[in-house]
């Protein structure tokens, strides 16, 4: 700050008409102000031949102006953008022209110094604060040229041969986004670097043989062009650049750039516009694109950039149309379609989950000889699994292990997914072995969908296997996986180990829930062990655990087939109170009710049931009817037989012997039911 009040003290005593008396050198004019004064009209200098000349000199009386020098340019230009907010803050009232003449100041003294000129006698001096302020913002500025020259070079690099070959590699094998950005970036600083290295060593080199070798003094200027005899020889690095065998190399090397160089594509006008209107108002659904496609390559002639420029307009009009004329593409040969034409259309049918129109571009591939790849096959894969087409994923999938591609989580997910929607966890569990080897981390919920399934089939020792691959991998059992596997323990009726894996889980922190309250009351019931299931529940309601729907529900059933009606109607009304009444009470009630012979009750629960009949799966059907044979209701029964097969559900042979015996028997007498 004192350094700009000494400099700003120096500009005061300057008299009025300085900048019309001492005019700024045309150079720092084009720096300090947006657009430089007209300099006065000057007659250009007589032509003078440089080849002819012997002298160094332009002309005899003609004033030779110092060259301007590129980089000082840039330097001055930074610096003067840099070091005028410094004044400007430190002189808010003054106006642009007092700034202007301190700037001149400054950059005089600056160009002074870095060029070595002699300031002359009228040239201010800068005091020692003011030139540490200036060696602040020169160090910034030369710091800013440094980093703009480096974001150049990596620019020019970006772009050059090893770069784009490395970058078509990663394409080749499937990087996209951002890792492709950050790897390009990464080549391209590499190979910057090593040039920076060598050109480093070659400026070693250069001042080691300038030390040892001094530089020869100067070639005198020719006064006359020399005579030639015979051919003009051109001689580079070596090479006799004159032999005709470069010619054939520059014409190689232009068409090899054109592979890489992208071409525009034509100017769609006349004819071809309008065959290009008619084109994209074409109806996908009902329309046929292919006469104005043919119309449009017959007035354009066009190129395969021509075809990828109008496939760009037509997605960007309607997709579904974009579709069809990508497929009708396909067979074109000026369109020249490869391997990334038929993968783009078959992912994006396979994002739409149309597997019959990725199944078509997939068979006009084969047709064509065009051979299948690891991206087409990752795609189909995804999608066939999606589908649930397990035969086909399976079969895409093994092709991708076969080329020696290495699948990610994504791959193996999609694939053990299909294989448990299809009943096969054994399959699945191998992938997750599969995953193992490979290095791949399975996730919680692979490992919860493959546990699920085993407990689903009650295959409960490969279920606890997967439970403990899961342990060894660092992943914890969640509560929802717990009561997977203590109802799987219910549904085989094995109360040990359910109350066993209950206080583990208790012992692990997780708070029971409902469904493994449920589990083991279930696996007590298949041991017919009422009154253990009672004190167990009892001990748990002292401890705060209360049963709720599902295990309310466990014991209605029990005490249904146990045909404890008060019981069980005491059951119904707390389950009501939980604010909950699954279609399961009035199955319960109406098997209870039948068997019981209250028919009343009976007939009231088989109204509900049979407005719900949708709902209703197939062991519900049949333990309704059986207790309606039980109960002696005849025609009931044979009602709900028939909506059991309306429904789609086929009955099992005890239950059809059943309802045609009670036909047989219709006359006898009919239970007129108890209340």
């Amino acid at each position: 700050m004192r350094g700009l009040i000494s400099l700003f003290r120096l500009a005061r005593r300057l008299p009025a008409p300085l900048a019309a008396v001492r005019a700024p050198a045309p150079i720092l004019l084009r720096h300090l102000h947006t657009d430089a004064p007209p300099l006065p009209h000057q007659d250009p200098p007589p032509f003078v031949s440089r080849i002819l000349e012997s002298e160094p000199s332009l002309a005899p009386t003609a004033e030779t102006e110092p060259a301007s020098d590129p980089a000082l340019d840039e330097f001055l230009a930074r610096f003067v953008a840099a070091f005028r907010p410094e004044l400007e803050a430190a002189f808010p009232d003054h106006d642009r022209a007092v700034l202007d003449e301190m700037l001149r100041l400054v950059a005089n003294a600056v160009v002074c110094r870095i060029t070595g000129a002699d300031p002359g006698p009228d040239a201010a001096e800068l005091s020692d604060d003011l030139w540490a302020a200036v060696w602040k913002v020169s160090a910034s500025v030369q710091e800013a040229i440094r980093r703009d020259q480096v974001r150049a070079d990596l620019r020019h690099y970006l772009h050059c041969d090893e770069v784009k070959e490395m970058t078509r590699f990663a394409v080749d094998v499937g990087i996209r986004g951002a890792m492709l950005r950050e790897l390009r970036f990464k080549w391209a600083r590499e190979r910057l670097d090593e040039v920076e290295f060598y050109r480093s060593l070659d400026d070693m080199r250069a001042e080691a043989e300038a030390a040892a070798n001094p530089a020869p003094p100067p070639v005198p200027r020719l006064t006359s062009l020399p005579k030639r005899k015979g051919e003009v020889k051109f001689t580079m690095y070596g090479l006799d650049m004159s032999d005709p065998k470069w010619a054939e190399v520059a014409e190689r090397t232009a068409e090899a750039e054109a592979q890489f160089v992208p071409q525009e594509a034509k100017p769609v006008e006349g004819k071809a516009k309008k065959a290009e209107e008619r084109l994209l108002s074409v109806d996908p659904r009902i329309g046929n694109p292919m006469p104005t496609m043919e119309e449009w390559k017959e007035e354009l002639r066009p190129k395969r950039v021509d075809w990828m420029a109008l496939l760009e307009r037509v997605k960007a009009r309607n997709v579904e149309l974009y579709l069809k004329v990508a497929e009708n593409l396909l067979a074109e040969d000026s369109f020249g379609a490869d391997i990334r034409d038929y993968s783009k259309l078959i992912d994006l049918h396979a994002k739409a989950n149309n597997v019959q129109g990725a199944e078509r571009i997939l068979g006009k591939m084969k047709e064509n000889g065009v051979a299948l790849d690891i991206l087409t096959s990752i795609t189909l894969v995804h999608m066939y699994s999606k589908a649930g087409n397990l035969d086909q994923a399976k079969e895409a999938f093994d092709f991708i292990r076969k080329e020696g591609f290495k699948p990610d989580l994504k791959l193996f997910s999609s694939m053990i997914k299909c294989y448990i929607s299809h009943g096969e966890p054994g399959e699945a569990h191998n992938l997750i072995n599969s995953m193992r080897d490979m290095k791949v981390q399975a996730t919680r919920e692979i490992y919860t969908d493959v546990i699920r399934a085993y407990t689903q089939q009650d295959m409960l020792v490969p279920a606890l296997n997967v439970q403990r691959a899961m342990h060894t991998a660092g992943i914890e059992s969640s509560p929802e996986l717990f009561a997977m596997i203590i109802e799987a323990y219910g549904r085989i009726g094995d109360p040990d180990n359910a109350y066993n894996l209950f206080q583990h889980m208790r012992r692990s922190g997780h708070e029971p829930d409902d469904s493994s309250v449920a589990g083991v009351v279930t696996a007590h019931m298949k041991k017919n062990q009422l009154d253990k299931a009672l004190h167990w529940l009892l001990s748990l309601e002292k401890e705060g655990i209360k049963p709720g729907v599902k295990t309310n529900l466990v014991l209605l059933d029990w005490l249904s087939m146990l045909q404890l009606v008060l019981e069980a109607e005491q059951l119904v009304q707390k389950i009501k109170q939980l604010g909950a009444e699954p279609i399961e009470v009035h199955v319960f009630l109406a098997d209870m009710y039948a068997k019981s012979r209250h028919e009343e009750k009976a007939r009231r629960s088989l109204k509900i049931l049979e407005e719900k009949k949708k709902l209703l799966k197939a062991d519900q059907f049949e333990r309704i009817i059986n207790g309606l044979l039980d109960g002696g209701f005849s025609e009931e029964a044979n009602k709900y037989y028939k909506m059991m097969k309306s429904c789609g559900f086929e009955p099992s042979e005890t239950i059809e012997v059943g309802v045609k015996a009670s036909l047989r028997m219709r006359g006898g007498p009919r239970p007129t039911g108890r209340h």
